[in-house]
């Protein structure tokens, strides 16, 4: 979800802060990792609404990230791999974050649809439209 490795890090260490504060507060009804999880993703959808809100007010974001994506180690050069980076950094946040708990995660609708508190079907159709969009961008990009 977030590009940039140095800004990951930070995203991470302030979600195990609010999960060690909020620790007391699991009462149990879920599963613990699926708690974790869903601490993780808000803070993550916060900073990205923030930055949106930060972005109007700033031009070449967009071509911000996706330098940031081709300087990421993790992407060797492969040229398919950084067309589907790009097409997914495009998608909107919760397609994006669907997509990645899907296809990346290995993650089934159920474990999603705990995590994010949506139905599985209404999962089925976000991750339906992302993968269109991703092979639409990836097909004008070629």
């Amino acid at each position: 979800m977030i590009i940039d490795h140095d800004e990951t890090a930070d995203l991470l260490q302030d979600t195990f802060i609010k999960i060690w504060e909020k620790l007391d507060s699991f009462k149990g009804d879920a599963q613990f990792y699926t708690w974790v999880y869903r601490i993780a993703i808000n803070h993550c959808l916060q900073h990205l609404k923030k930055q949106k809100r930060r972005r109007m007010w700033s031009t070449g974001y967009e071509e911000e990230k996706i330098a940031q994506l081709q300087a990421t180690p993790s992407i060797s050069g492969d040229e398919i791999q950084l067309k589907l980076q790009k097409a997914i950094l495009k998608l909107p946040d919760k397609q994006r974050l669907v997509f990645n708990l899907k296809y990346y995660e290995d993650m089934s609708y159920d474990q999603i649809a705990r995590i994010t508190n949506t139905t599985s079907g209404a999962l089925r159709a976000t991750y339906h439209h992302a993968v269109k969009k991703i092979e639409k961008m990836i097909q004008m990009d070629t």
